[in-house]
């Protein structure tokens, strides 16, 4: 059903990818620092395929499990460090999109000790970095697939993200069967931080064929199990699991075309101030970016529906009720005060949205929730 791709990323999709592909590791080098979190790798069963795979090359490991939700960049840069100290010769993320994103940052900060938080966002794309190979454990995030890295900025505890060549994994191993253990909540929000890539992709002004292409392959996937999870509030078997992480993949890839829009970047400021999962935070604003792409972008917007089979009160429906968010109460100078932020400078983002946003209308989408 998914063939393996290589665009400048070898990605292998299937059952036993690591086992099945792990000769491929020699090409990286001889010892490698494994990234993750303290428990998710482990509990995917993941980790000890990378293991297991590393031993029998007679690769040398050692595992650097300090990355956290929303990670830090003194982290990365304490994993930078920590393969410097191993002498890593390359990087092995295994994880959700955290341990992922962490992994790609921990190997730019390898090969340059003096970065330090401005060093990482400043620094000259492409920089030196080691080799990274990536292991997929949600369905949701797409970092297997682009070269973008969001990290949280100590001195200022926002979320700002680090992206280019430098950011892109070697290898890729995708394999369904690791996101088996995700919990209903982890399941849905990470799914519907996929279906954000893709929607705010087909709305981009830089979709082409190329994007259109993943995301019409995208939507299905993912949509389904959205739907189902809505529906029946239960976890998806493992043939509709599979569905879901190819087609988070497929909107990863689309979404490394397009860019993203607003709602990743006003989601930023939920995450930090409520907690909300990153997912959940995007999809957040569904009705908002719906009105938006329906006033702006109307043919697309009728595809949309066509592809997904449903009404936009159906998809609403579905994405809403996986959100649930409503009711935060945010008042007006909190909104002024988390916009202040975006003032007198060009978001990409913004821009790269349907019919494009302004600080105002930013602020009206906060208050909306």
């Amino acid at each position: 059903m998914h063939s393996n791709l290589d665009f400048g990323s070898k990605v292998f999709f299937g059952k036993n990818s690591v086992e099945k592909n792990k000769a491929r590791l020699l090409a990286l080098g001889k010892s490698c620092l494994i990234v993750t979190s303290k428990s998710g790798a482990k509990k995917s069963g993941a980790l000890a395929d990378v293991v297991n795979a590393l031993s029998s090359m007679n690769i040398e490991y050692c595992v650097f499990d300090k990355i956290t939700e929303n990670p830090l960049v003194s982290t990365v840069i304490e994993g930078g460090k920590a393969a410097r100290e191993f002498g890593a010769e390359f990087v092995i993320g295994i994880g959700g999109g955290s341990p992922l994103d962490a992994s790609k940052a921990v190997a730019i900060c390898a090969l340059n000790p003096e970065y330090d938080i401005e060093g990482l966002y400043g620094r000259n794309v492409p920089s030196k970095a080691l080799p990274v190979v990536l292991v997929g454990t949600t369905a949701g995030t797409g970092s297997e697939v682009t070269g973008v890295s969001v990290l949280t900025n100590d001195k200022t505890m926002m979320k700002k993200s680090i992206g280019g060549a430098d950011c892109y994994a070697s290898l890729v191993f995708a394999d369904p069967k690791y996101t088996y253990s995700m919990n209903f909540d982890v399941t849905a929000s990470t799914a519907l931080d996929a279906y954000a890539h893709a929607v705010e992709g087909w709305f981009s002004k830089r979709c082409n064929d190329e994007a259109r292409d993943y995301a019409r392959k995208a939507f299905p996937l993912i949509f389904k199990g959205l739907r189902f999870m809505a529906e029946t509030g239960e976890i998806p078997e493992e043939a509709l699991r599979d569905e879901m992480f190819y087609g988070a993949l497929y909107a990863g890839m689309e979404l490394n075309i397009c860019g993203a829009g607003f709602p990743h970047t006003v989601g930023y400021v939920l995450t930090e101030n409520f907690g909300i999962p990153h997912g959940k935070a995007c999809t957040a604003f569904a009705d908002y970016f719906m009105k938006k792409a329906k006033a702006n972008e109307s043919d697309r917007y009728t595809e949309l529906l066509k592809i997904l089979d449903c009404t936009e009160a159906e998809l609403l429906d579905v994405i809403n009720k996986l959100t649930d968010v409503k009711g935060l109460n945010i008042t007006e100078e909190q909104a002024d005060e988390w916009c202040s932020r975006w003032k007198n400078i060009t978001m990409k983002n913004f821009d790269n949205s349907p019919g494009g946003l302004t600080v105002d209308e930013a602020k009206e989408a906060l208050l909306s929730l």
